[in-house]
């Protein structure tokens, strides 16, 4: 009398006697998943290396402030640091230097630039968000083109004007040229700001009995001060980093100092450290800024992306 085996058979088609079961496959979400998740530590890896190139260049300048004149011509990190090139730029000690003085003049025409700027520039701003007639959007154009247009382009004709009208040199003349860079750059990024406003915030309070000035001072302006921080920063940062203009309309009284950190490559030894120094200290004012106003800076950014 024989006996009959009886094999059964799971699901996959594997039978359960004579043979080992195969193995099981891992399920697509745990593979997709895996390969997310590789892709964003990649993603994070490059970006990490990214950084880390972007900070070479401030790595270099830092290290060359703090080297002496035996190795500022040297590319290695082994050298022992002195301040000494920091107390010859800023003239304390032997040897005197202008660099206070033209550090000061870059703060007064940077700021005057930026208060110019805004003065006329947030009517400017509103006026373009909420009044259109014909030719508007041309207008605008063709204030944005001043920004765009080369600096060279119009700095022989300037030059002509400020000899002749007494503004070569001259704090006011530099404040008006700068103005000429920053004030494209507020009226534009505002006038966002004040598009993303609802018209009926300034009905609603002409309906209270205010008048259109008020309104405007009391609803509409407290509801851009984060924009105007931001444009704020922005547009000190465009009349700092400024050359040309400081370059070619002044020579000592309202000189800035991307230009006097040029009076430290010239003798007879290119003095590198001393302009390394200069730079990083010129790189303070923004710097400090941008810090103060951290805080309405990133409500600024994100300030349009929710509209109601």
């Amino acid at each position: 009398m024989s006996t009959t085996v009886t094999e059964t058979a799971d699901p996959s088609g594997s039978t359960a006697a004579g043979s080992d079961a195969a193995p099981a496959r891992p399920r697509p979400e745990l593979r997709s998943s895996r390969r997310k998740a590789l892709a964003g530590s990649l993603a994070n890896v490059s970006l990490a290396a990214y950084f880390a190139f972007s900070l070479i260049p401030i790595v270099f300048i830092l290290a060359l402030s703090l080297k002496s004149n035996a190795d500022q011509t040297t590319t290695y990190l082994a050298f022992s640091p002195t301040f000494e090139n920091y107390r010859t730029v800023l003239g304390i000690g032997d040897g005197g230097s202008s660099y206070v003085r033209f550090f000061l003049a870059s703060l007064v025409t940077s700021v005057g630039a930026v208060l110019v700027s805004l003065a006329i520039g947030i009517p400017a701003a509103y006026a373009a968000a909420r009044y259109r007639f014909r030719g508007s959007e041309d207008l605008l154009f063709t204030l944005l083109s001043f920004r765009f247009a080369p600096e060279l382009a119009v700095i022989i004709p300037l030059s002509v004007i400020y000899q002749q009208l007494g503004l070569y040199d001259t704090f006011v003349g530099m404040i008006w040229v700068l103005q000429l860079v920053t004030m494209p750059l507020v009226v534009w990024i505002l006038r966002s700001f004040f598009q993303d406003l609802p018209a009926e915030l300034e009905e609603a309070a002409l309906l209270d009995g205010y008048t259109r000035r008020q309104a405007f001072f009391k609803t509409v302006l407290p509801l851009v001060r984060p924009g105007i921080a931001a444009v704020s920063l922005l547009a000190f940062i465009f009349a700092w980093n400024n050359f040309i203009f400081p370059f070619t309309l002044t020579s000592s009284n309202a000189q800035t100092v991307t230009v006097s950190s040029l009076a430290f490559l010239g003798g007879n030894q290119v003095q590198f450290n001393l302009v390394a120094a200069g730079v990083v200290m010129a790189a303070l004012p923004p710097l400090v800024l941008a810090l103060f106003i951290q805080r309405y800076l990133v409500r600024g950014l994100s300030f349009g992306a929710v509209k109601s």
